[in-house]
């Protein structure tokens, strides 16, 4: 009868949280417990800048890698660097991809912004 008891206990937490034990309510703290993500100055960061054609149909795109920013950065300097290139681009698993090859004049820019850039692959 206590099996029977437990298992229907079990079929009401739909949520999925447990809490064992809390002292001040029902508080969520999951901002407080993120990491923050280092702002390194650009010209302490290695950035890698090659051209893929992977998973993307043969259209190639260019992706530039290595950068240890926060998303709002890196948000603002994408939307820059597609406005130099003249292409559409997004920011994914904290690395930009730019439409088309664009190796060279991403490094470029990347050089003047302060940015060590170096180009990989052929």
């Amino acid at each position: 009868m206590a099996a029977s008891k437990r298992k229907d206990s079990d079929n009401k937490m739909t949520d999925g949280k447990r809490i064992v034990y809390s002292e001040f309510g029902n508080i969520d703290n999951s901002a407080a417990l993120e990491r923050g993500v280092p702002e390194v100055p650009p010209n302490q960061q290695n950035l890698k800048v090659q051209a893929s054609r992977k998973g993307r149909g043969g259209k190639t795109v260019t992706i530039i890698s290595g950068f240890q920013e926060k998303p709002e950065t890196l948000t603002a300097l994408v939307k820059q660097l597609k406005a130099q290139c003249g292409t559409g681009g997004t920011v994914k698993d904290n690395e930009i991809e730019i439409q088309g090859e664009h190796k060279q004049k991403l490094v470029e820019i990347l050089t003047k912004l302060g940015y060590k850039a170096k180009m990989s692959g052929g």
